[in-house]
């Protein structure tokens, strides 16, 4: 067999595997592959059952926390995810102004397991509540799995976190994702609807007041009529 032969092949079958690398690599910085997230209605939101972290937890409808004054709401992918923990900060440095607009702040968690929710309290300034079935992270839920960490948004996410001086761990499931949600009042209808494309997706702040400033509190709705 010609040794240049040979050469000229393995050359072409090593030129070909790294075309196919450089492919998938660019295919997995756009959002081809992404799963398309489904809209949630208010009806579905609303019958969602959730749990309090109290010592004797009590059960209530979603609804509860919205109906009165309107609610923002983070639906948190992990509470040990030094991402999430960031964005739980950021959407707390809110909380003065939400305060003046009389709307609450809350986030839902998907498991409550060992001291994750405890650690995560200190970022979020807020009342958290659990979902055991994950409705918020529906109606259909997206996950986002090793493709992940080679997508280039997901580095940047990553590096902005470190150099914020957030830090976490890898307890409990992470991979569904989560998102923020701005409700009205009573039937006022989903004002916001974020939901996270990658890790550390992280909503536009100025989105999530002008969403809240848009929020009529029922009391006052119902004095109008």
């Amino acid at each position: 067999m010609d040794p240049n032969f040979f050469t000229m092949g393995m050359w072409s079958i090593g030129a070909g595997a790294l075309g196919a690398a450089a492919l998938a690599l660019l295919l997995a910085n756009t959002d081809v592959f992404l799963s398309k997230p489904q809209k949630a209605a208010l009806e579905y939101l609303e019958d969602i059952d959730l749990k309090t972290l109290e010592d004797e937890p009590r059960t209530l409808k979603a609804k509860e926390l919205w109906e009165k004054n309107g609610a923002v709401i983070m639906a948190v992918r992990r509470p040990g995810c030094f991402l999430c923990r960031e964005e739980a900060s950021d959407l707390s440095s809110l909380k003065p102004k939400l305060d003046e607009l009389g709307v609450p702040l809350y986030a839902v968690v998907k498991e409550h397991i060992k001291n994750e929710v405890k650690d995560f309290q200190p970022y979020f300034k807020g009342e958290i509540f659990l979902d055991e079935k994950k409705k918020f992270y529906g109606p259909q839920r997206r996950k986002m799995m090793f493709m992940g960490f080679i997508r280039l948004g997901v580095w940047y996410n990553f590096f902005r976190a470190w150099n914020g001086g957030f830090s976490g761990n890898l307890e409990g499931e992470g991979f569904v994702l989560g998102g923020v949600f701005v409700v009205g009042s009573g039937k006022q209808g989903i004002l916001l609807e974020h939901r996270e494309k990658e890790f550390g997706d992280k909503v536009n702040l100025l989105s999530v007041l002008e969403a809240a400033k848009m929020i009529k509190p029922q009391t006052l709705a119902s004095e109008k009529k």
